[in-house]
């Protein structure tokens, strides 16, 4: 036997990424389960904390990131209320299910504060100029008006590889951060893990926009410590 790895993306408001994680670990019965996630929001997650945004905070990771925070934040809270789904329980299910079968668990994820001082640092006046117009000209756009996305459901590849598409050209900075950084991030983990555990079955569980690159990258980090 040789070590198995399968990764599901997921959305974090989406009722479907609940049952697929349910699923996934029924079926394939995995010797560990790796999170994207950090401790910190890990231990929040199980415990059911809620982040508080602070003065303090915001002098330790940036104000541009300090707003990124609260901005995202924001707009999870609101579109879990409209579907029903509390913003990261496909996580919490994955973390509950790991206990209930004593199942080891990996927190993959860059910590994310980490990553926040480094969006606050890297994001550049002309993505923020560019932010603010795209905003204000979105409910107006052709694009917008011809948008259309079931909330409880992951995205196809399709409509994920043109939004991180539109990311990477329109906010290269903000791509680099939160996408490019945080994959090469969570592959040397998924890599150095494979290696400390061989001949076992390991699930990974992350955003559907990491899913792709994710594997590619893991793939080639396995093959360079051979």
């Amino acid at each position: 036997m040789v070590t198995e790895l399968k990764i599901i993306g997921t959305s974090h408001i989406a009722a479907e990424s609940i049952q697929a994680v349910q699923n996934t670990i029924k079926e394939l019965k995995p010797d560990i389960i790796c999170l994207e996630l950090d401790p910190r929001r890990a231990h929040a997650l199980l415990h059911n904390h809620k982040t508080g945004l602070s003065l303090k905070l915001a002098k330790s990771i940036g104000i541009k990131g300090f707003i990124f925070l609260a901005i995202a934040g924001f707009l999870q809270k609101r579109i879990g209320k409209i579907v029903g789904v509390e913003p990261g329980a496909e996580m919490k299910t994955a973390l509950h299910a790991a206990i209930e079968n004593k199942i080891k668990t990996a927190l993959i994820d860059r910590d994310i504060e980490t990553t926040l001082k480094r969006l606050s640092k890297a994001i550049t006046w002309k993505e923020k100029m560019r932010f603010v117009t795209d905003f204000a000209k979105s409910p107006f756009s052709k694009e917008f008006k011809e948008f259309s996305i079931d909330l409880r459901k992951v995205p196809g590849k399709q409509l994920i590889e043109a939004a991180l598409a539109k990311l990477k050209n329109s906010y290269p900075s903000l791509y680099n951060v939160l996408v490019k950084e945080r994959n090469e991030h969570m592959a040397e983990r998924l890599a150095a893990i494979i290696k400390a555990n061989p001949d076992t079955k390991i699930l990974a569980v992350v955003g559907a926009g990491h899913e792709t690159e994710l594997a590619e990258l893991t793939k080639k980090k396995i093959k360079e410590t051979n």
